[in-house]
């Protein structure tokens, strides 16, 4: 090994060791999103209870063997392993049709929510209003988080930032380590990082999506709960009602008083995230008890193109199409995909997103088996 290359290594390790305690040196080191990000920042716990909900299943689902994809037919197996999937389930009828891992993985392996989160928190929400905690989504945020007064918040409201019709000046590019997106996931004082968000224009007369939004409503919410971390509201309201099989966590930006990443970063099992679906299918009931309103549900899936809002996005909730369908997306292609009128969840989980349509693919399912 010659001087100079040994010099280079060294430096390496050096800035390595270096950066590793910042922003910069995590956005170098773990660049880019990978799912076993979870693996990588300090966490709160969710705890499953001895009461544990488990779908029925069975090894008759009707789903097609092989997918026509152009002039070839290929096999469904196959076409979810080629497109890095590492976790697929198809639930109709409480009954588990169909569930497969792959590359290594399987049914107790952690995979992170990523952008998944983001439905999560605007469930959150709806549970925080049904309580009271917070009177209304046409409240300003600045109810809530004053110190953004002087950066000329005072219109935005808890509904723009569901909508993502906020005006925020945000940058979602993970890829440039000095934007918003990058140090808000890789940063450890995210509060820090709200305090210098600003504005672009005037909210209410466009959609953006935009991370920031989810990660503001986050402290909306957390402000709303007075001493509750929202780790805690959730095993609350959500992990220990639907009777979680596993544990889980929620990343968050610090270990000593740290804040949970709400625009991402929730880490549960396939089967888990699962039983977020079947409780919005079911409007919000689960097992006879509301755990969060039917009004919060429908107004959270339903299309609504009014206040600069987009036909498909909705409260955090993506809208596929217009079967009245509705899903939650994380980067790498994380999907909770949910049809009430065919009684269907799916869930997949992928190293990537692979070069295929979910949400078609999805529709397409969601009209298996027949009966």
């Amino acid at each position: 090994m010659t001087k100079l290359k040994l010099y280079r290594i060294s430096l390496i390790i050096i800035i390595s060791i270096v950066f590793t305690s910042c922003k910069l040196g995590r956005f170098v080191v773990y660049n880019f999103a990978d799912i076993k990000d979870y693996k990588k920042f300090p966490s709160r716990t969710l705890t499953s209870n001895e009461a544990k909900f488990k779908f029925n299943s069975t090894s008759k689902g009707k789903y097609p063997d092989t997918l026509k994809l152009g002039n070839k037919s290929v096999a469904f197996d196959k076409v979810l392993e080629d497109n890095k999937t590492v976790a697929f389930l198809i639930i109709k009828n409480d009954t588990i049709q169909y569930e497969k891992y792959f590359k290594g993985y399987n049914q107790e392996s952690i995979i992170p929510s990523f952008s998944m989160a983001k439905s999560v928190t605007s469930i959150l929400i709806g549970c925080a209003i049904d309580e009271g905690l917070i009177k209304s989504i046409d409240e300003p945020i600045i109810n809530y988080i004053p110190e953004l007064k002087k950066n000329g918040f005072e219109k935005v409201t808890i509904k723009h930032l569901l909508q993502m019709t906020s005006a925020l000046k945000f940058s979602e590019s993970y890829i440039n380590p000095f934007g918003e997106a990058a140090s808000f996931y890789y940063g450890r004082n995210l509060k820090h990082e709200i305090s210098k968000l600003k504005l672009k224009g005037t909210p209410g007369e466009k959609t953006e999506y935009v991370s920031g939004n989810t990660q503001l409503l986050g402290l909306v919410l957390e402000r709303a709960l007075k001493g509750k971390t929202i780790t805690e509201y959730f095993q609350e309201k959500l992990w220990t009602p639907l009777e979680m099989e596993y544990d889980g966590s929620w990343s968050i930006d610090k270990k000593k008083n740290g804040t949970e990443k709400t625009f991402c970063c929730i880490n549960a099992r396939a089967r888990d995230f699962a039983k977020i679906g079947r409780l919005y299918l079911n409007k919000g009931n689960w097992n006879g008890k509301q755990i969060v309103s039917k009004k919060w549900v429908e107004e959270s899936t339903k299309v609504d193109s009014t206040e600069g809002s987009v036909d498909e996005y909705q409260y955090q909730w993506w809208l596929p199409s217009n079967d009245g369908d509705f899903m939650a997306e994380g980067i790498l292609g994380q999907f909770i995909y949910v049809n009430p009128s065919k009684n269907i969840v799916i869930v997949r989980m992928g190293k990537n997103y692979g070069k295929i349509n979910w949400s078609d693919l999805f529709s397409l399912l969601s009209k298996y088996p027949k009966k």
